[in-house]
């Protein structure tokens, strides 16, 4: 392994006092589970102690925090095990657990990520001994980084992005983003901005290759209930109000509400970002006298039925397949947007509000091809619905020119493994003579 810039005092401060703060993070835990944030049954696993045997032979150590870093590296994970790779995912959340659980193919095993304190990455480390480890985007967790370092575990960032907001607090103190990025192997960036950013803060091999959610497979969706969901709706107006925060669920009542007189038969479906809120966004639709229907307590979207709340997981990939238009969430709201990739390639017209910093360089595509459409506000919003759901032959267009801006975008999975092909092919002759 290449020698890295030594520890800096406030890698050694956090590094020590996440050894001295573990009874407290035991507390953190333990409160978050009482909130149905962790898996009780599983808590052992965020403090490193393992849920099953390790694998037999080469392992990849693979982590994406959340829903939409774990998806991605699936791409990833079927080109590991092809190579003769056992695979560990590991996430964060409770719900990127649940989905990519189903989505894992045989070869690989799910396991939550310990909290990075020390002695836990540790008994992690000791337990599962990767032969490599890929981290998604911007999970970059100091004592993680020091013990692959320490272990000569080879570490690369897939994905990898960086803001320029994150740029700037990384700035403040250099000598200690020297010494973090340095210890690790390769960077894989999203874009030159990314790859910019973390060259001038110290990563010493950075690469472009693109964004692997371009790669990914579109959403999977239960045969039988799309065909019981369209028998349901029949011939009405449909849209789509996906992965809302709070202030969108209202802003999609308002909108529908708007919409009444001229579509009285108009259904808006709203797929909360957490399903949990699904009784705010009930509340906001009722609020606007809209007739609602809740999926998680089995409503359905019959005649009578305004605004149908699909408060349940994993199923964003059956209701983009039940409306032609899409509203994003997280973008009439300060959040950053949700990912528009998805509702492109399931042949969705996209709406979107100004707020789209986490996805920048999809939406610029989009907008420019005239795949999507920028809303303001609610009565924006309401407006632009209203000239799309009479113009079917404009829905089409945009479906079409989505598809095709998405195209040049794709293929970072292979460059991906441009990289990394050489990379294993020099661990493998390091081990084979070292045997």
């Amino acid at each position: 392994m290449r020698k890295a810039p030594p520890l800096t005092t406030i890698l050694r401060t956090y590094r020590y006092g996440l050894y001295l703060g573990e009874p407290a993070l035991a507390g953190l835990l333990a409160w978050r589970s009482r909130r149905g944030k962790e898996d009780p049954g599983r808590l052992a696993e965020r403090r490193g102690l393992p849920g099953r045997a390790r694998p037999l032979g080469r392992l990849v150590w693979m982590h994406g925090a959340s829903v939409g870093e774990a998806l991605s590296l699936v791409g990833l994970v079927d080109g590991m095990i092809a190579r003769g790779f056992s695979v560990l995912v590991t996430t964060g959340t409770r719900s990127a657990a649940e989905l990519i659980g189903r989505r894992l193919p045989a070869g690989a095993v799910h396991q939550y990520v310990p909290l990075d304190a020390p002695r836990w990455i540790g008994r992690f480390l000791d337990h599962w001994r990767p032969d490599l480890a890929l981290v998604a985007e911007s999970e970059i967790w100091p004592n993680t980084v020091v013990s692959l370092h320490a272990r000569g575990i080879p570490l690369l960032v897939v994905n990898a992005r960086m803001s320029e907001r994150s740029a700037r607090g990384w700035a403040r103190a250099p000598r200690t983003a020297e010494a973090l990025l340095a210890r690790i192997t390769i960077c894989l960036a999203q874009t030159d901005d990314d790859a910019d950013r973390f060259r001038r803060l110290g990563a010493p091999r950075v690469s472009i290759a693109g964004n692997l959610k371009y790669d990914s497979e579109v959403p999977p969706a239960d045969g039988q209930q799309l065909a019981h969901l369209r028998d349901l709706i029949g011939d009405r107006p449909v849209w789509v109000a996906a992965s809302t925060h709070p202030g969108e669920d209202a802003m999609a009542a308002r909108a529908h509400a708007t919409l009444r007189a001229r579509w009285p038969r108009l259904l808006t479906i709203v797929v909360p970002r957490h399903p949990h809120r699904g009784g705010d966004v009930a509340a906001c639709a009722a609020r606007e006298g809209l007739a609602t229907a809740r999926r998680s307590q089995g409503g359905r979207p019959h005649g009578g039925v305004d605004v149908y709340v699909a408060d349940t997981l994993g199923e964003l990939g059956l209701f983009y397949r039940l409306g032609r238009i899409v509203y994003l969430g997280g973008s009439l709201v300060p959040h950053g947007g949700q990912n528009p990739i998805e509702p492109t390639r399931l042949r969705a017209a996209v709406l979107h509000g100004p707020h789209i910093h986490n996805f920048t360089q999809v939406y610029r595509a989009l907008d420019a091809a005239g795949g999507a459409l920028s809303v303001a506000d609610a009565d924006d919003l309401a407006a632009t619905l209203n000239d799309l759901l009479g113009d079917r032959p404009r829905i089409e267009a945009m479906n079409r020119a989505g598809a095709a801006a998405l195209r040049p975008l794709e293929g970072a999975v292979a460059r991906t493994f441009t990289v990394l092909d050489p990379f294993i092919a020099q661990m493998n002759l390091r081990a084979m003579a070292a045997s």
